[in-house]
């Protein structure tokens, strides 16, 4: 049954791009950013096929207006939501568009604005009586997923993988602590997902909360809802902070919420798709495998999930599904995930007294490592020891969630630039003795998902960690005894910019990045 629905949205500001997914679509079509695809899509692998390309070439979002399956309005696809842009002056302009900056900001510009929620009052969302998530509805039997255009993205996955952008949305017993955060899922059967609920991830605590109380977790999966949100859920927050209030003090504006139909949950009111229902504490269901953010999918990779119940399904009139198609670099897995877990580390080592000004995962490391900027006249300072100062940054990051999911940290000096994969790997092949300058973990938790864990030959949950020194000797007393032999370093930078004038126009090579 569809029906229509009239509605309302308390503040201009909900349509902004970075507070409407539909409007964040339109966004990216006037900065000439989309792909709009008329011809028909198969789920099965096409719709894969072409998100991958554009990830791995930097190109245009795709948008599949014609999905095969899609009826009723469920739905189209946008791919490639937050990957990168082939303009080196607005590479990140995809991930910028999502938090209300201009095309052109940098990542230090958008690490930033997600941080400066960190210390703020957090703003609760607005609750509404109705929103356009509720214009059309289906329950129980009306409900069929298999049929759905969900996916199959690469031809090893163990199915369709409905989720992969959207927004998981679970409450704590007790009703004080609710989480937004991304987790992949596949489709089951008519009216289940499955999906991956492992610890140390908000969820999994959410889920065994639940557990003690001998109860199904109430839940909802909301997809397309404001860039802003997803942002926030896939940023590793403390414990038991509300996504919501996070966003409302980031942005400035609390977010539109509206109650869901079978439960109590609250979801964006703009939202494009919203399931509702359970999440089993005690059903599970064969999950994977799946091509994850490293770039690997194990064929048979397949373990019991927790399985989800979906009792309703509420969406916008001509619904878009965001779809995220992992894999190798560069997708939102790296973009979002690894640049705000080191966003996120950044904070918790200043907040420390630690002498970091910058941290950024390298694409090129699949987001495994972080490579944190460090101020060496404070370093000075400390007079401390390379061995005591690697020991003090390893035991503060790799015991938090925040560096759950990186396996190296590298410490670099003032001319490395860490939002730069190439400086970060000069300095560490060229500074970081093997061994001599590390310093090893085993004890820690370690993210099941690097293939080195899961598959390699140690605890697939343990340990794998190690903070590597890319400071030179010099650098502990404030110093630095070397020049770089680059253009940006051997050179007068009057020659510099007196070369970059004639470089194009005069001498016609190609622009610089």
């Amino acid at each position: 049954m569809s029906t229509e629905k009239s509605y309302h949205l308390s503040k201009s500001n909900q349509d902004l791009p970075h507070m409407n997914f539909r409007s964040f679509v339109e966004a990216l079509r006037e900065d000439g950013d989309l792909a709009e695809i008329m011809d028909e899509i198969d789920p099965n692998l096409e719709a894969g096929a072409i998100i991958r390309k554009v990830c791995e070439t930097d190109d245009k979002a795709p948008l599949f207006h014609n999905m095969k399956g899609a009826k009723d309005g469920l739905f189209k696809i946008l791919g490639a939501p937050a990957s990168l842009r082939k303009d080196p002056g607005q590479k990140f302009g995809r991930v910028a568009r999502h938090l209300g900056l201009p095309p052109t900001a940098s990542m230090r510009d958008i690490c930033d604005k997600m941080l400066s929620a960190a210390h703020a009052q957090p703003i609760p969302p607005n609750v509404i009586g109705d929103g356009p998530c509720k214009e059309n509805k289906l329950f129980g039997d009306e409900i069929d997923l298999s049929v759905l255009p969900a996916p199959l993205l690469h031809q090893a996955d163990g199915g369709k993988y409905i989720q992969t952008y959207g927004m998981h949305i679970v409450q704590s017993p007790d009703k004080s602590w609710t989480n937004w955060s991304i987790a992949r899922a596949m489709v089951h059967d008519k009216n289940h997902l499955a999906g991956l609920v492992i610890e140390p991830q908000h969820i999994w605590q959410i889920h065994q909360m639940w557990k003690k109380e001998g109860k199904d977790v109430p839940w909802a999966l909301a997809f397309g809802v404001p860039p802003a949100a997803i942002m926030a859920s896939s940023m590793p927050i403390p414990d038991g902070v509300t996504e919501a209030g996070y966003i409302g003090a980031m942005t400035g504006n609390a977010l539109d919420v509206v109650k869901c139909e079978t439960n109590d949950l609250y979801v964006p009111a703009n939202s494009e798709i919203v399931l509702e229902g359970t999440l089993s504490i005690t059903e599970t269901a064969p999950e994977g495998p799946f091509g994850e953010m490293h770039g690997y999918v194990f064929p048979g990779d397949v373990h019991q999930c927790p399985k989800y119940k979906v009792n309703a399904i509420t969406y916008r009139n001509g619904a878009i599904m965001p779809v995220s198609g992992c894999g190798r670099i560069t997708d939102e897995t790296h973009t979002l995930i690894g640049s705000l877990a080191a966003a996120q580390i950044r904070q918790i080592c200043q907040d420390a007294g630690l002498p970091i000004t910058d941290a950024f995962a390298p694409f090129e490391t699949q987001v495994t490592w972080v490579a944190l900027k460090v101020d060496t006249k404070k370093l000075k300072a400390m007079n401390t020891t390379p061995e005591k100062f690697r020991k003090m940054v390893g035991d503060l990051i790799f015991y938090c969630k925040a560096g759950y999911t990186i396996h190296r940290l590298v410490l670099c000096g003032e001319d490395v630039d860490v939002y730069d994969g190439k400086d970060v790997i000069f300095a560490f092949t060229t500074r970081c003795r093997p061994n001599k300058d590390e310093t090893f973990y085993e004890e820690c938790r370690g993210f099941p998902l690097v293939p080195y864990m899961s598959h390699g030959t140690g605890s697939p949950v343990q340990g794998g960690k190690v903070v590597s020194d890319a400071l030179m000797p010099a650098e502990y007393k404030g110093e630095q005894d070397w020049q770089q032999a680059s253009f940006k370093h051997s050179y007068p930078e009057e020659l510099q910019e007196s070369v970059n004038a004639r470089w194009t126009k005069t001498w016609g090579f190609s622009e610089s990045n």
